[in-house]
């Protein structure tokens, strides 16, 4: 009898069945029950197994956005002060700030000229009032540029040529309106490389600049060729800024993409207080950073802690901003894991203390220092020996493993943070000039734009004018046939400092 026979078979008619039939309805009852069994758990096994890719893919993607999102830009708070999780509301107090220094109104310039506007009629009824005696004059101090040029300046310049009895040759003087060759002037060479780099606009951008403003008419392509030959003429400035970084310290490093042609290059920097080195590559790995600082260097590397940086021989620090700002997120997007809330307080804490103990280096004694930061050290190996971490906090802390060697080099080494904000700031003038002009159209092109850019930077790092050391430069170059270096720059801009050399 089948089970739909025997499901519908009348209660009452089982009293007249046989014992025979009763035992082989059951039997039949209990294989078609281990049968949807035996189907069932398949298919419970199949979906489990299912529910389990399903979380290690969500699990995946979350933890791949939160490495990419996480090397963004720090801010200028250190990433060890932002919050630690809680989810009260912390009360601000409003705090008075006196205002900086020199915040207030300055103070007015002497006027050069000064314009009288006579009162002709009454502004009001619009009576005649020419005859009227004046009572009494208000003025006011009023700043502008100059009226914008109905056309540009054009004038010949004319190179007197002599015999000179000492050369036993025929000489010729040299006009240093523009340089050698060329029928654009040093002040609008200087004012296209100005706005190219330090104020980030595009070369069609400049074109229309130049014609609105000055009635000067100048094709992008003119424009790059104009900055291509001024880049050639600074590479030796460009070569003493990369001596200049090499001989710091402590080093800032960091890159970030690049476009030549649509395709993906690198722009790299290396830099410190006094100098800024901009390198375009078409690789990302370590051969660039052997070619700019060699095999080994004597100084403290502070990066974002990219394998690249790993390879050369030299005192690393770790940006803890990174490494923190990723724990931040895996904190909150798995809040279930209250491990990975007290893995980031402890090693908050650690680099708090990092920074007390840094501070007060001077007030103690060596034995003592070295002993606190022996205990540092010895509370980062437990950390990172965490008993029984769940799948996600074994993540985290194989991450901060790998840079435990590089994470407590601040607290011994002067002027090196435990972030590396100083390059990132430093990398933001790339970044802003290839979201403006979308990258460049050639090898020359980016090559031109490092080193202008290192040379602009450089000088605003060493608070020199960089219009004023371009001009210098180039005039110095079209006398003698190579640029004024910035070390010579400052020489003329402090006498003092060059008696005392």
């Amino acid at each position: 009898m089948s089970i739909a026979k025997i499901l519908k078979f009348p209660e009452l008619e089982f009293l007249n069945v046989s014992k025979k039939a009763l035992i082989e309805m059951v039997l039949s009852l209990r294989s078609e029950l281990a049968q949807v069994k035996s189907e069932n758990s398949s298919k419970i096994t199949f979906l489990e197994e299912r529910l389990a890719e399903k979380e290690k893919a969500i699990e995946k993607h979350i933890n791949e956005s939160i490495n990419k999102t996480s090397h963004q830009p720090s801010s200028k708070q250190p990433e060890f002060a932002k919050d630690t999780g809680s989810t009260e509301k912390k009360r601000k107090r409003k705090k008075h700030h006196q205002g900086r220094k020199g915040s207030g109104n300055r103070a007015k310039p002497t006027p050069e000229i000064i314009n009288t506007t006579p009162l002709i009629s009454c502004p009001s009824c619009e009576m005649d009032l020419s005859h009227q005696p004046v009572i009494g004059v208000s003025s006011r101090i009023v700043e502008d540029i100059p009226p914008l040029p109905e056309k540009t300046i054009i004038s010949e310049e004319r190179q007197e040529r002599k015999w000179c009895p000492g050369c036993a040759k025929i000489v010729s003087s040299v006009s240093e309106a523009a340089l050698p060759r060329s029928d654009i002037g040093l002040r609008t060479l200087c004012l296209v490389a100005y706005l190219w780099v330090v104020s980030a606009i595009s070369l069609p951008g400049i074109s229309a600049y130049l014609s609105n403003f000055f009635r000067l008419r100048m094709s992008t392509s003119g424009l790059s060729k104009m900055i291509i030959r001024l880049a050639n003429i600074m590479v030796p400035v460009y070569d003493e800024i990369l001596r200049e970084v090499k001989g710091g310290s402590v080093i800032f490093a960091d890159e970030t993409g690049w476009r030549v042609k649509g395709v993906l290059w690198w722009l790299w920097v290396f830099a410190h207080g006094n100098a800024a080195y901009y390198f375009p590559a078409k690789q990302r790995g370590s051969p660039v950073v052997e070619k700019i600082l060699g095999s080994v260097f004597a100084g403290v590397l502070v990066t974002d802690a990219w394998c690249a940086y790993m390879k050369i021989i030299c005192l690393k620090q770790t940006c803890m901003a990174h490494i923190m700002r990723k724990i931040r997120k895996f904190r909150d997007a798995y809040p279930q894991y209250y491990s990975l809330l007290f893995f980031y307080r402890r090693l908050r804490r650690l680099l708090l203390d990092g920074e007390r103990l840094k501070a007060s280096r001077k007030e103690i004694d060596t034995e003592t220092f070295c002993r606190r930061l022996g205990l540092l050290k010895i509370r980062l190996h437990r950390l990172l020996s965490w008993k029984n971490p769940n799948t996600i906090l074994k993540e985290v802390i194989a991450k901060v493993e790998r840079q435990k060697d590089y994470i407590l080099t601040f607290v011994e080494h002067e002027g090196v943070p435990n972030h590396n904000n100083f390059a990132e700031y430093i990398i933001k003038k790339g970044i802003l000039k290839r979201k403006v002009s979308g990258g460049s159209m050639s090898e020359s092109g980016v090559r031109a734009y490092a080193v202008v850019q290192s040379i602009a930077q450089t000088c605003h790092l060493r608070k020199l004018p960089f219009l004023g050391f371009l001009t210098k430069s180039l005039i110095h170059y079209i006398r003698t046939g190579s640029p004024l270096l910035l070390s010579e720059y400052a020489l003329q801009l402090c006498p003092l400092q060059r008696k005392v050399a």
